[in-house]
Parts: structure tokens; C-alpha cells; sequence
């Protein structure tokens, strides 16, 4: 290989002398056989194809003694090798530096997510977390976007999810065939598990007065989804409109209407299948053990596997389960 080079490095100051072609078709030629010789010969590597175009640019004479491939190919191989060769020299020397593919990213993501937001106000939101680009920039990678589209019911309604709670009534049957009568109050943003309380009657006054103290008079949400069981009477809805909660009962026999607490309420059931309720101070502790593990532990797929009290992710530590309801339900920490 050596000694091929120091031949090839010859021809270049002695293409004026008579031998400079005929070194060239030699070189050629040996070249051609090295092809041959090899198990796949069909496959030529790049080095031999720069060796034949470059011969072919100094001997153009030389494309006839040229047979392992058509002479068109040469001529193909030295105008990619042309083109190549100038979008190289074209190409990118200054200017201003390209931004990451994260903050691209970022920048289409927050278009997508907020159809009404233009440049100036991506970009302001940009530099509020650090992120100095221009606004040019900005624009750049927005994209093409037609007409701002409304957002659909799904995030309408996880807009308003902060001023949305539902209540409601369930029935549990104790070990003397006593009925109790337990109720949930459910926070739709993060489905916090707000209050729960028992009672042998639920009249429209202790529903009343449990709504009351489940939510401060600064902390009431806008609206309160309900279904039309009786016991949400007239000395309920006065209550609540005084609280400035819209009162929200669900169509008859539509308990889809109210499909979260309706979800709460059989995750309940499904842990008092399996516990004995001796009476109503029994009930009262078994609700609010599961509303604590319900708020702060249990994971919920509509939080991102997250708990609605933001339970933290650890990694260090020795795993050990706390028991939860008698060893119904455990509670994996790191210590």
C-alpha cells in the first residue's frame, strides 16, 4: 500500500513529462486487479473509488482503460464528490449558535399546548425560566399554525377541576344487620379524599353542617355534583348557595354523571368486603384510616401513579410495608 501511494504522489509533478499517463493507466490497471482479486469484487470500497476518480480528474483519457465499472459511474462518482465537496466549503462558519433540541422541543410544546400564545409571550415565558434565546428564535420554531382551535371537553373540564367536588351517600350493612350510612366529599383536582363522616340518619341539616366544615368559606368550590337521593333537602341547597357552591344534581339514574365519587365509593366497598363493622365508631375508624391511605399513599392513574397529597419518590434506603386496615392494604417506605 505504501509503495502504491509513493506511485500515486509520483504522477502529480510528472503530468507534464510523456510517462505521467501511461504511470496513471498502470496504476489503474493494478488497481483494477486488487478489485478482482478480492472474494466480492462487486463491492468496491470508497478508497478505490477516490483513487479512480482522482486518476480520471488528472488523465481524462484514462475513463477507457477503466472496466470494472461503466465510465458513466466514474463521471457519477466525481460529480457527487464535486457537489460534496462545495456544500462543504458553503457551509455553516458563524452566526448565531443553534439551540438545544430540549428547548426546541420546549418551544413547540408550549405552542401546541397554548394555540392563543404568539412569540413574544413564548419567549417572555422563556426567559422566566432561564432560557435566553431571541425571539426570532422563538418564531422560528413555533411552527405553522392555522387558526387557534378551542380546547375540547376533556381539557375543559380538567381547566375547571380546581372549583369542581361531588358528594355523596353510601350504604354499610354492620354485623347486627344496623344500616350506617357513610359520606365522602371528593376534590376533583388532585381527588383528594376531603372529608368522610358516619351517621344512622343523614338528614339534609347534617349534610349541611358536614359541607361546612369540610370547606372554610375561603377554600368552597364553585360547583358541587350530588345525586338526588332525598336526604339532600331544601335546608342543604340553602346552605350551599350561601357558601356561593352551585348545586349540581345529577339526571336520574345516571350515577355516570358523578363517575369519580361513584369510583371513590366502590374502592371503599371493596375494602369493607373484606372487614367486619361492628357499628358506627367502628365505621368511623375504618373510613378514616382508608381516607389516609387513600390520600397519601394510594397511587392513581389519573395522577401519573402519584398520590393526591404528592407523595415522594425515594431511592435509598431498606424497603419495609406498614400495615394499613389490619394488613388489608400496606404502605411501602425506605428507611
Amino acid at each position: 500500500m505504501l509503495e502504491f501511494l509513493t506511485k500515486l504522489l509520483l504522477i502529480v509533478p510528472s503530468r507534464l513529462r510523456s510517462q505521467a499517463r501511461l504511470q496513471a493507466e498502470i496504476l489503474v490497471l493494478s488497481r483494477q486487479v486488487l478489485i478482482l482479486g478480492r472474494k466480492s469484487p462487486s463491492r468496491l470500497r470508497n478508497i478505490d473509488r477516490l483513487i479512480l476518480v482522482w486518476l480520471y480528474r488528472l488523465f481524462p483519457a484514462l475513463l477507457n482503460a477503466i472496466t470494472v465499472v461503466k465510465p458513466e459511474t466514474v463521471i457519477r462518482w466525481h460529480r457527487r464528490g464535486f457537489l460534496a465537496y462545495w456544500h462543504w466549503k458553503s457551509g455553516w462558519r458563524g452566526g448565531r449558535p443553534k439551540i438545544d433540541s430540549e428547548v426546541r422541543d420546549l418551544i413547540r410544546r408550549m405552542s401546541r399546548e397554548n394555540p392563543l400564545w404568539g412569540a413574544p409571550r413564548i419567549h417572555g415565558e422563556l426567559l422566566m425560566l432561564g432560557i435566553e434565546v431571541a425571539q426570532s428564535t422563538v418564531a422560528k420554531y413555533m411552527g405553522q399554525r392555522g387558526r387557534p382551535t378551542s380546547q375540547n371537553w376533556k381539557s375543559f373540564l380538567r381547566n375547571q377541576a380546581a372549583g369542581i367536588a361531588s358528594i355523596d351517600l353510601f350504604v354499610v350493612r354492620t354485623i347486627s344487620f344496623k344500616l350506617l350510612y357513610g359520606l365522602v366529599i371528593l376534590g376533583h383536582l388532585r381527588r383528594r379524599l376531603i372529608r368522610v363522616a358516619v351517621t344512622t340518619n343523614p338528614t339534609a341539616e347534617w349534610i349541611a353542617g358536614q359541607v361546612t366544615e369540610a370547606f372554610p368559606w375561603d377554600e368552597a368550590p364553585r360547583h358541587l355534583l350530588r345525586d338526588r337521593y332525598g336526604a339532600f333537602g331544601p335546608a342543604y341547597t340553602r346552605r350551599i348557595r350561601t357558601m356561593g357552591i352551585r348545586d349540581h344534581p345529577t339526571a336520574p339514574c345516571s350515577p355516570g354523571q358523578n363517575g369519580h365519587v361513584e369510583r371513590l365509593i366502590g374502592s371503599i366497598r371493596e375494602c369493607l368486603d373484606h372487614l367486619v363493622v361492628f357499628g358506627e365508631k367502628d365505621l368511623r375508624h375504618i373510613l378514616v384510616a382508608y381516607a389516609s391511605y387513600y390520600n397519601s399513599v394510594r397511587t392513581h392513574l389519573s395522577l401519573c401513579k402519584s398520590a393526591p397529597l404528592f407523595r415522594r419518590r425515594r431511592t435509598f434506603g431498606t424497603i419495609i410495608s406498614i400495615p394499613i386496615l389490619g394488613g388489608l392494604h400496606h404502605q411501602y417506605v425506605r428507611v
